[in-house]
């Protein structure tokens, strides 16, 4: 019987606000440089590759600090020279200020609904600490039953360790567990080795805003099933109450 929701993040659950217009202000406002869109769009590409290379080093409040100024100076060495003294103190709090995330509009409503047919929720995040800040600032966290990052396990999507402790959360079997994430790579795979079913979340191009674009925007898998947002979870979840569980056919 299915019992628990293990749910990624990024993609998933939120998304990256549009980074380029805030950069471009908190660089006016803070330092009176003017920089073009396509100049920070570029920095901030090079600054979410660093991050995506880093981000399990971040595992406390310390190793996050560190990081996120390391982050900074690779933005900084992305923006045009004219930025190439900016104080990285400051830079940083310009960075943060720039990035930030909210859900996705139907999630609250799914997550509130998946929980009251009795569902477990626990989040599974290729992220560093400050997953636990950002969905207590999108008004997640009261929503899910727990929190596993890759930074603080020392794990990463696809390895399936990650996977397996958020079961131990949970309190479930593989069996007992979806795994509704938006990449092929990380997701799919890692659900696959944990013994897990894998549902792949394919959002539009209308709902996938931000830096950077979820990677699930491929066709899924043959045998996986995919969703364009997660409201059928609610449909799903209430299949298995009802079925004592899981449900033939596509949730799609």
């Amino acid at each position: 019987m299915r019992r628990a929701l293990l749910l990624d993040a990024l993609g998933t659950l939120v998304e990256l606000e549009p980074p380029v217009a805030p950069l471009q202000r908190e660089l006016r406002e803070r330092f009176g440089l003017e920089v073009g869109e396509d100049d920070a769009r570029r920095a901030l590409r090079a600054e979410i590759s660093f991050y995506r290379a880093h981000h399990d080093e971040a595992c406390d409040a310390a190793s996050l600090a560190d990081l996120r100024a390391r982050s900074a100076a690779a933005l900084r060495d992305a923006l045009p020279p004219a930025a190439s003294e900016l104080p990285l103190g400051p830079l940083t709090e310009a960075l943060l200020a720039a990035l930030r995330f909210r859900p996705y509009p139907e999630v609250p409503e799914v997550l509130r609904a998946a929980r009251a047919a009795g569902a477990r929720l626990v989040v599974v995040s290729n992220w560093d600490v400050s997953l636990h800040a950002v969905l207590e600032e999108t008004r997640l966290a009261p929503l899910v039953d727990g929190v596993v990052t890759s930074a603080e396990l020392g794990s990463a999507k696809p390895d399936p360790a990650i996977l397996l402790r958020g079961l131990a959360l949970a309190d479930v079997a593989a069996e007992e567990a979806v795994h509704v994430g938006d990449s092929v790579e990380h997701d799919v795979a890692g659900a696959l080795a944990a013994g897990i079913e894998p549902l792949l979340v394919v959002r539009t191009a209308e709902t996938a805003r931000g830096l950077p674009a979820p990677d699930g925007s491929v066709a899924p898998p043959p045998g996986v099933r995919a969703i364009a947002t997660l409201r059928p979870l609610v449909e799903l979840v209430h299949a298995w109450r009802s079925c004592g569980g899981a449900p033939n056919g596509s949730a799609s």
